[in-house]
């Protein structure tokens, strides 16, 4: 959870608008968005939400305890209302799409509902609700992708910034309510994610995520400009994209999240290998060690193929950092299958992992077809006993990095001390060291590593 940092105000700007966002990163980039969209019509964002003429809350809808804490938010803001009656309520994001009948019935909660490919319209829906209508657009498209919209960064270090490239998804995992909330998949035109990344690296920006549902499955068709008459058809894919953005500048750094297994192409991967400024690092989700339960997922590929796409990421990029997603509990899942799991991260030896027990979300497939038949004191169990199994992974993980140097992008102060720098290594590694003369935030060091704990590096600056 996030509230906004106060961005340069325009001079126009006569009224506060406060965002509160939740969950993954697309979300924030979404609050960025809508941002710049109010910017436009005289809003300047705040970091005290009792200053707001409008407020939004940025929603996310992954599981229950997610949408647990919004409910609970929401009755803050109504306190809140009390104090400011003049004060504007909304939710965005993917509980906007999931829940938009049932928050608008909510007495004195919430008086806008919008939906991620609705933010355009927000201006119009806080003029309903001036005039006395509670207001809801939660319609899903199949062109919005915000291309031209320049994002308000909030919460910025000026290092950096994310670039969404596209929206939705097509994958329909049977546990997932993100093709639900998102809508379909497309793509955003690839010379607007170039500009976008290019005028970032000029304001001083060292680092841009390139963010998607799936990145890998990147693909931009039109026909081309050049030859309307023989209805040539220009395409680019996520490699020729990711390859473009590199190409900006050798000394502005790449990351891209997040991947579904089946998509990582060997181009993706010699890409990778061929720009240092692409970081080598990649998010690879499992969320099971058991074809089974795979399939019962509609995950789309076995167990046997997962190691094999594994074994073939680490021949082409043998020192990249791998992190991974994992789901325990899932419907029907067996102790037998559980151990699959905890084999595949022995196997895998990941960097980090996110790991949760399943949460049965309404309208999803597994909702429909399988009943969540696990005991919740099982399935706190079975993630106990991974989070500790990957804790020891990661933390051996770690130690290997001691003794060597990285090249290191500084992000600014550590959170326990000034007297300490903090950045990521290629691998997505936090690294700590001593503050030093003749530099500091946005630039590059090498950090020879000394010793390491559950979370980060520690090591000193060497030429």
């Amino acid at each position: 959870m996030r509230g906004v940092v106060a961005t340069e105000t325009p001079a126009t700007a006569t009224r506060n608008l406060y965002i509160e966002t939740y969950g993954c990163a697309m979300n924030l980039a979404d609050s960025e968005v809508m941002a710049s969209i109010m910017q436009a019509e005289g809003f300047k964002t705040t970091d005290d939400p009792l200053k707001a003429d409008v407020v939004f809350l940025n929603t996310c809808a992954i599981r229950d305890n997610a949408e647990a804490k919004i409910w609970g938010r929401l009755k803050e803001m109504k306190g809140n209302k009390r104090k400011n009656p003049g004060m504007i309520v909304g939710v965005m994001g993917c509980m906007a799409e999931r829940l938009k009948t049932k928050l608008l019935e909510q007495e004195q909660l919430v008086d806008i509902v919008v939906g991620p490919d609705a933010y355009r319209d927000i201006p119009k829906l806080i003029q309903q609700v001036e005039e006395g209508q509670k207001a809801v657009n939660v319609l899903l498209s199949r062109e919005e992708t915000y291309a031209e919209i320049t994002p308000v960064r909030l919460s910025s270090n000026g290092v950096n910034a994310f670039v969404s490239i596209m929206r939705g998804c097509d994958n329909m995992c049977s546990f997932c309510v993100v093709p639900f909330t998102r809508g379909r998949e497309r793509s955003r035109e690839p010379e607007s994610i170039v500009r976008e990344a290019t005028e970032l690296y000029n304001q001083g920006y060292k680092e841009v995520t390139l963010l998607g549902q799936n990145v890998d499955s990147y693909k931009w068709s039109a026909e081309s400009t050049n030859n309307e008459q023989d209805g040539n058809i220009s395409t680019v894919n996520f490699a020729q994209l990711l390859e473009k953005v590199a190409l900006i500048a050798p000394d502005l750094r790449v990351r891209f999240s997040s991947s579904h297994p089946k998509d990582i192409t060997d181009e993706v991967l010699f890409t990778m290998k061929k720009y240092d400024n692409i970081c080598n690092y990649i998010h690879y989700p499992l969320q099971s060690g058991n074809s089974r339960v795979l399939k019962l997922m509609n995950r789309t590929y076995d167990r046997e193929w997962f190691i094999k796409r594994l074994d073939r990421i680490r021949e082409i990029l043998p020192d990249v950092g791998i992190s991974t997603d994992a789901i325990v509990g899932f419907c029907s899942e067996t102790e037998e299958e559980f151990k699959d799991t905890l084999s595949m991260f022995e196997y895998a030896q990941f960097e980090f992992a996110y790991m949760y027990a399943y949460s049965e979300r309404p309208g999803t497939m597994a909702a429909r077809k399988y009943a969540d038949d696990i005991p919740e004191d099982v399935k706190g169990r079975r993630l106990a006993e991974l989070i500790a199994l990957q804790n020891k992974i990661g933390l051996d993980k770690k130690q290997q990095y001691i003794g060597k140097t990285y090249r290191v992008l500084i992000e600014g102060f550590s959170k326990r001390s000034e007297s300490d720098l903090k950045g990521r290594n290629d691998q997505n590694q936090l690294v700590v060291f001593p503050a030093g003369a003749g530099y500091g935030k946005g630039d590059y060091v090498n950090v020879k590593v000394e010793r390491c704990t559950m979370t980060s590096l520690f090591g000193k600056v060497v030429d």
